[in-house]
């Protein structure tokens, strides 16, 4: 348990800290120039936008806010669980749910301190074939760490197939003996 408490620890408030920076330059400084097109060469232009809506502003109603903070907030719950649960040489899920927890308090942190939406402002960025929709820091940190816990799950499961096969082979190996 020390060492997921450890990993939460340095990665939560590093997330939440840059998270919150972040939207507070935006909210400063973007929210008056609406778009910042050179960043980067213009690969990745800085915009500003409230985003009231679920993932790449899936809208959900007129007030859709009361929806996500408690559903932002049992989700937060089943990573708790699923944190407490992982096994403690398993970083890979350890991390996934470090980055997801932080990411999810940091929109909803937004969400809860005021109705305006989630601020978001790296992008759109042009993939060639679409334009990937405007988002944040936490938003970084949740699609990450969903990548992780996906790979972390896949991993699991291959392991658990393999211990099968092996418990599996085991008697015919003594049978034949």
């Amino acid at each position: 348990m020390k060492r997921k408490l450890t990993i939460l620890g340095v990665l939560l408030p590093i997330i939440l800290v840059a998270d919150i920076i972040t939207k507070r330059w935006a909210v400063d400084v973007l929210q008056e120039e609406v778009s910042r097109p050179d960043f980067l060469g213009g690969y990745v232009p800085l915009t500003f936008a409230l985003n009231t809506g679920a993932a790449f502003g899936i809208s959900i109603g007129d007030d859709p806010r009361w929806f996500f903070i408690p559903v932002a907030l049992l989700a937060l719950g089943l990573m708790v669980v699923l944190l407490v649960r992982a096994q403690g040489t398993d970083h890979t899920r350890i991390v996934s749910l470090s980055l997801v927890i932080a990411g999810a308090l940091g929109n909803l942190f937004d969400r809860v301190r005021w109705e305006r939406g989630v601020v978001d402002f790296i992008g759109p960025v042009d993939l060639g074939f679409m334009l990937w929709p405007i988002f944040n820091v936490a938003d970084m940190a949740i699609s990450c760490g969903a990548v992780l816990l996906a790979i972390s799950f896949w991993q699991e499961e291959r392991n658990l197939k393999r211990a099968g096969m092996k418990t599996a082979a085991a008697p015919e190996v003594e049978a034949g003996s």
